[in-house]
């Protein structure tokens, strides 16, 4: 009988990667179906476009690095279908499948793959978009379909138009309706303008216990009180842009995020924050990616300073 030796902790649990990444891609079905509902079927061809150059590059470089290929754990789906929904819906389907590939060779591959990237790859990959096709990607559109109906005084086609966020950072409220931010009835990227759908997943993620409150609630809370205290209204902040998505999906990634509840509250505070006063400030109206990167690369230094202490442990003298 052979006797297999392991580092603790020893825990036996039927939950597997492939089964935690099924469960975010349930949970974002909602929002890619409104997606591709509100602004037109092309949205589905980004979408593809987006997953199918994340799977492939994960799968060439594995073979060519002779490393056994982990496309089946789906979490190079999760990162090209996250990245996909953060793109306009006016963007050329090209533009998607680069980000992918830069997001999974550099910010994963390169770091030695799934569990040792230290920044979101999805987020990495939009920033890399964002800073060389600023035009294509801060540009958006209304949505030909609000549930039903043509968007008002809007021809059936999808109509290029300002976000919400430059007018809100400027003026601190918004013209759209309680119910036009819910439901999406406004420009802004895929996965970001019906806010119902997201709420959906958030629910499905937080009964499979694939994540928790901590992140997402400090998270928008944080940036909703921020903005506040910075003359923004509170419901337009939470219900504006990239801000819902990015706390339910991005800032909850279980490799870039504190491992300490205390820790995952630090997180969210911070990264609200963050993105509240880069949207006040920054050069560009939305903030949400480059807070989330920012609280990645800041993640060790929070588990450093919110670390249990090991019991018997006994301080150093100088």
């Amino acid at each position: 009988m052979a006797l297999r030796i392991s580092t603790g902790p020893h825990l036996r649990t039927e939950t597997t990667t492939q089964g935690i990444m099924l469960h975010v891609i349930i949970a974002l079905m909602p929002t890619a179906i409104a997606g591709v509902y509100l602004f037109g079927i092309r949205v589905a061809g980004i979408l593809i476009s987006s997953v199918a150059s994340a799977v492939l590059t994960e799968f060439l470089w594995q073979k060519l690095t002779k490393k056994p290929v982990r496309i089946h754990d789906l979490s190079c789906v999760v990162t090209g279908l996250i990245l996909g929904l953060n793109m306009p819906s006016t963007v050329s389907w090209w533009i998607p499948a680069f980000g992918s590939a830069i997001a999974i060779l550099i910010a994963k591959q390169l770091f030695g793959g799934l569990g040792h990237n230290f920044i979101n790859p999805a987020m990495f990959g939009r920033a890399v978009l964002l800073a060389s096709w600023p035009v294509a990607m801060t540009g958006s559109a209304m949505p030909h379909r609000f549930f039903g109906k043509a968007s008002a005084n809007l021809p059936a086609d999808t109509v290029t138009s300002a976000t919400v966020l430059p007018s809100l950072n400027a003026t601190g409220s918004t013209d759209y309706s309680l119910q036009d931010l819910l439901l999406g009835n406004m420009p802004g990227a895929i996965g970001e303008v019906c806010k119902v759908a997201i709420l959906i997943g958030f629910v499905y993620l937080l009964i499979t216990g694939v994540i928790t409150w901590h992140i997402p609630v400090c998270f928008a809370g944080s940036a909703v009180l921020m903005g506040w205290l910075l003359g923004v209204s509170p419901m337009a902040t939470l219900l504006s842009g990239g801000l819902l998505f990015g706390a339910v999906f991005m800032a909850t990634d279980y490799v870039t995020n504190p491992m300490l509840r205390t820790g995952e509250i630090i997180f969210g505070i911070l990264g609200g924050a963050l993105v509240a006063i880069i949207r006040k400030f920054g050069a560009y109206p939305e903030g949400v990616t480059y807070a989330i990167l920012l609280m990645n690369i800041a993640t060790p230094l929070i588990d450093r300073c919110t670390r249990r202490k090991i019991y018997g442990e006994v301080k150093q003298h100088a």
